[in-house]
């Protein structure tokens, strides 16, 4: 793997309620053919209900959405 993970970093991750995944922290995010698509970032926004177009960053598709995380036993 080119990128060299560093399990040392401080990594928070946080739920918003009925929207993205918070990611703070140094982390390193690769793409399935292993390209570094996000580690400059100290905080990245990572879609978890299906709608953005941007993924795996959220694009904010959840408010216009049928999605309730509610319904997966989520907040």
């Amino acid at each position: 793997m080119a990128n060299e993970i560093n399990k040392d970093a401080e990594v928070t991750i946080s739920i918003s309620k009925n929207g993205s995944y918070r990611v703070n922290g140094s982390i390193t995010l690769l793409d399935a053919e292993g390209n570094d698509i996000g580690s400059e970032k100290e905080t990245v926004f990572l879609c978890r209900c299906g709608a953005s177009k941007k993924k795996p960053f959220c694009d904010a598709s959840h408010k216009n959405a049928d999605w309730d995380a509610s319904l997966f036993g989520q907040s």
